[in-house]
């Protein structure tokens, strides 16, 4: 059995008066690209800032497993560099370059104010290795030409990928994606797609190699199709569940409705068209109709769909 990235733990959250999360729980294992859908105004992207550790829950826990780690794991309690995130809206430093604002993670990190100031020869020398990992990172995302541009000389798909490169040279052991590539238009949304795609890649190979796959994502679409297509599990959250059958005399908040592998997960082929169409549509009937609504467990049959409840949920 191999570990997990995270698991959330009964968690409820809301604002105000008005409840948000009701008793979501799921279990995310290392390597695996999860896709999180929802009607909106369902709690996907304050379940990620919970994650994330800036939203914590009013209650339950969400836990952490990186390498190394005891079976209890570590508890989030605030932001950490384990976690990396990119929002819809581009969050780069306008005064800087590409390249600058993709090193300013690991300058930030790994030294400090007092170090830069009083011991420049090697701030300096640290500062050459960091802008070769920037230069390394935004060749990756195909923006080795746009190095020295700032960002409000790019387009949107390009200060998206630099977004992405900010995030991926910290080398999270978690990535956050809340509505990417939402702005952007088709074309540019399914190249960046393919990069996603070749990150999974990379899991796949880690594992044919009996090695720990590199990267785990959470991603937070409102694309079916997308979701489908980069996650290898799709996981449904939505206000739209039969709440009164389990005695509740009002609304307690939205909750995990959907929860299954997707057509892909266990293949390396391309698009089954088919069956993608018939995943498509019943996440749409499970997690988007309000009519006849499911129970909270009917169609969360992820972990009933694996050999054994032990066991992994990575990309096989």
């Amino acid at each position: 059995m191999k570990a997990a990235a995270v698991e959330i733990r009964g968690v409820h959250h809301g604002f105000g008066d008005k409840p948000v999360l009701d008793d979501v729980n799921l279990r995310i294992g290392r390597g695996q690209f999860l896709a999180l859908v929802g009607p909106s105004g369902c709690g996907k992207s304050t379940l990620l800032r919970a994650i994330v550790g800036t939203h914590l829950p009013r209650r339950g826990e969400i836990r952490l497993f990186p390498p190394g780690a005891d079976a209890a794991g570590l508890l989030v309690t605030g932001p950490g560099r384990d976690r990396g995130i990119v929002y819809q809206q581009y969050a780069l430093f306008p005064f800087l370059t590409a390249l600058e604002n993709v090193a300013i993670g690991l300058m930030l990190d790994e030294t400090s104010i007092p170090f830069r100031f009083f011991r420049f020869l090697r701030w300096r020398a640290l500062r050459r290795r960091h802008l070769e990992m920037a230069v390394e990172m935004l060749a990756r995302v195909k923006l080795a030409d746009a190095l020295h541009l700032y960002p409000h000389e790019m387009s949107g798909g390009m200060r998206q990928r630099v977004a992405l490169a900010q995030a991926l040279i910290m080398k999270p052991e978690i990535l956050l994606m809340d509505e990417p590539f939402g702005a952007l238009d088709e074309a540019t949304r399914e190249e960046l797609q393919q990069h996603l795609i070749s990150l999974r890649s990379e899991n796949l190979l880690a594992l044919d190699e009996s090695r720990t796959p590199p990267h785990t994502l959470i991603i937070v679409t409102h694309e079916l199709n997308e979701a489908i297509y980069v996650g290898d599990r799709v996981v449904g959250l939505s206000q739209h569940w039969d709440w009164r059958s389990e005695g509740h005399q009002s609304f307690p908040g939205a909750t995990v409705t959907y929860d299954k592998a997707t057509p892909h997960s266990s293949a390396k082929t391309d698009r089954n068209f088919g069956a993608f169409a018939m995943a498509r549509d019943e996440i749409r009937r499970v997690v988007f109709e309000p009519q006849a609504p499911p129970g909270r467990n009917e169609h969360v049959t992820y972990w009933k769909t694996r050999a054994s409840p032990e066991t992994t949920d990575e990309p096989t």
